[in-house]
């Protein structure tokens, strides 16, 4: 098994030595271009006023061919340097994840944060100290996205869930080619922009630029207007036929200056990410695999044609790149000149009518790559973490549908993380969670839930064994007010709890998560709509937790073979509390809310809290 804590720190140093001998090589190369420009330079002027024209015009002529080639040279090595410290900084950040210093991470998915929705407020899937904050190596517009789906919407396609777990055990163990595939993402400072607009462009023919006649056109016109200008220069001819050849030039391109404009438009953000996609997905086919799905991957993008995804996509970069021109100051003469921003749609539309409806899915495998190296991370880092095995209907045995875990913890939590066995089982399952305040019980919540979202994403859970259904996972635990929409905190929670009731009587597999349901209403309320909603629950087939501290709602259990009654207890030593976190049968027969009044300092009535 790989220490990849250790791996990571021996790739920081490889690339931190590696960095050192590309600044030193830059600086010696920037140190000859300038001493090949003055000694050049130099050179050419002494010759030059030694009456040596010639000698000096060669002189000039090797040393700005040398100066170019260094030029060159240090364009490269720089490229390089860049890549190194990306990668640098990746193993960097793979160091800060295993020691559990991801929480500065940048993006913790907030732009996905849905209050709304079933579950993801609740288990800390976006936002800080999130999941996806410390999974994600996404950076693509639609990468990011199909990541946040997996997480917002966890698959119920058992086949799809082990396709996920296949090909990301398999990328777990290629740390350069998903390190690589990352740092081609992080080249260039700009962010991924929306390839909308790119789909739109693809969708759309412009048959008029598809016309033979249109390209010879555009190609022989500038060079007559150019020939006879030099024509006219050298005085072999008056300058009308050039004059005359020029505007009409000026007539063509105002003619569909507009509509050029308009296709150029849509390409030209995704200028800088069309160079970045040609390189991830080189990196991909370059990469060999024994997943099938990966393998079919490769098969997809490549077409009808079969030729490389990214030998297609570089000749699309090499049109957009001259696309670049329309940023020079000398556009307006190019343009008028060499007809380029016809050459440029020409381009652009030949090349789509060859390989644009590959487009799509080129980008979209891609993100679907960064998806899985995000939870291949997983696997790399905690080898000892379980396969989940999700079980199809035909696998399910006499206890019923449900869970089992053994040595369940939540993956968030640092190394000291305390695990518990756990098992439910059965419809209609419900199981109560007493215990004193702080002893765990939304904690236990939490770390079934989001276990249960890594699994139908496709990886590895924080336990020893896990094997479960697919349900849809509701939850209600951080309820929250709505000013906006003057919904109060309790009125909110029955919105919640209405969701949860209607999907179970809908037939859907419903997992819940209840936290201290209606504490927003006094206590005579709560625990009468407490008791009615357990067992509508569990009459309904769902099932689920709910965390209380009301006591009593244990006797449900004696009225209710399927439900069952948990807690976690605490210990007074020397006048110290303490926790074991640890999930015993049973109700729970101890407080502790007066006593940690007293140690924060709050004045309390010994007599009145008694």
């Amino acid at each position: 098994m790989i220490d990849s804590k250790a791996h990571y720190f021996q790739r920081v140093k490889t690339y931190q030595e590696k960095l050192k001998a590309e600044d030193k090589r830059l600086s010696i190369i920037s140190n000859l271009r300038l001493l090949v420009f003055v000694l050049g330079l130099g050179a050419s002027i002494y010759l030059y006023f030694r009456q040596s024209p010639l000698a000096a015009g060669l002189v000039f002529g090797i040393g700005f061919l040398i100066f170019f080639c260094l030029i060159v040279i240090h364009n490269r090595v720089k490229l390089a340097r860049e890549q190194t410290r990306l990668l640098l900084q990746i193993n960097q950040d793979s160091i800060k994840r295993t020691a559990g210093d991801w929480k500065d991470f940048k993006d913790g998915g907030d732009e996905f944060i849905d209050h709304d929705h079933a579950f993801i407020g609740d288990l800390d899937i976006f936002g800080d100290a999130s999941l996806y904050k410390w999974i994600n190596t996404c950076h693509t517009y639609k990468g990011r996205r199909l990541l946040a789906k997996w997480l917002l919407d966890p698959s119920g396609d058992i086949d799809e869930i082990e396709k996920r777990q296949e090909a990301a055990r398999e990328l777990a163990g290629k740390i350069d080619y998903r390190q690589s595939f990352e740092m081609y993402a992080l080249l260039e400072q700009d962010g991924f922009e929306d390839p909308e607009p790119l789909f739109s462009w693809v969708s759309q023919d412009h048959i008029f630029y598809r016309k033979p006649l249109l390209r010879i056109i555009v190609n022989i016109l500038p060079l007559l207007t150019i020939g006879s200008f030099v024509a006219a220069v050298t005085g072999l001819i008056s300058y009308l036929p050039a004059l005359i050849l020029l505007v009409l030039q000026i007539g063509l391109i105002s003619l569909k200056y507009i509509e050029m404009s308009k296709i150029i438009e849509k390409i030209e953000p995704n200028i800088k990410n069309i160079d970045k996609y040609k390189d991830m997905l080189k990196a991909f086919e370059n990469e060999s695999f024994s997943s099938k799905d990966l393998n079919r991957l490769k098969e997809e993008i490549r077409g009808q044609s079969q030729r490389l995804a990214h030998l297609q996509l570089a000749e699309l970069d090499r049109v957009v790149r001259a696309v670049l021109w329309r940023r020079n100051q000398f556009y307006i003469i190019i343009n008028i000149l060499l007809l380029w921003d016809y050459r440029c749609v020409i381009g652009l539309e030949s090349w789509k009518k060859k390989s644009g409806h590959l487009l799509r899915d080129w980008i979209l495998t891609i993100a679907r790559l960064e998806a899985l190296n995000s939870i291949a991370i997983l696997y790399c880092d905690h080898a000892d973490w379980a396969i989940p095995s999700l079980e199809k209907d035909s696998m399910i045995g006499q206890e019923g549908i449900g869970l089992t875990a053994s040595q369940l913890g939540h993956p968030l939590l640092s190394e000291d993380r305390v695990c518990n066995d756990f098992k439910i089982r059965g419809e209609g399952r419900v199981y109560l969670i007493t215990g004193s305040n702080m002893s765990g019980k939304s904690t236990l919540l939490r770390t079934v839930g989001i276990n249960l979202v890594l699994a139908y994403c496709g990886g590895p859970v924080c336990a020893k064994s896990f094997s479960a259904g697919c349900f849809k996972i509701y939850s209600s635990m951080r309820v929250r007010d709505n000013l906006e929409k003057n919904i109060s905190s309790f009125y909110a929670e029955l919105l919640r709890i209405k969701k949860i009731i209607e999907a179970a009587k809908a037939g859907e597999r419903v997992f819940f998560l209840l936290d201290e349901i209606f504490k927003g209403t006094n206590s005579r309320d709560r625990h009468t709509g407490a008791r009615i909603l357990i067992r509508q629950l569990s009459r309904q087939g769902a099932l689920g937790l709910v965390s209380t501290h009301d006591v009593e709602l244990g006797d449900l259990a004696d009225e209710n073979s399927k439900i069952a009654n948990y807690h976690f207890k605490e210990d007074y030593k020397e006048g110290q509390l303490f926790f074991d976190y640890k999930l015993v049968p049973g109700v729970s027969n101890t407080r502790n809310a007066i006593y940690l009044m007293k140690m924060a300092g709050v004045l309390v009535d010994e007599e009145e809290g008694l």
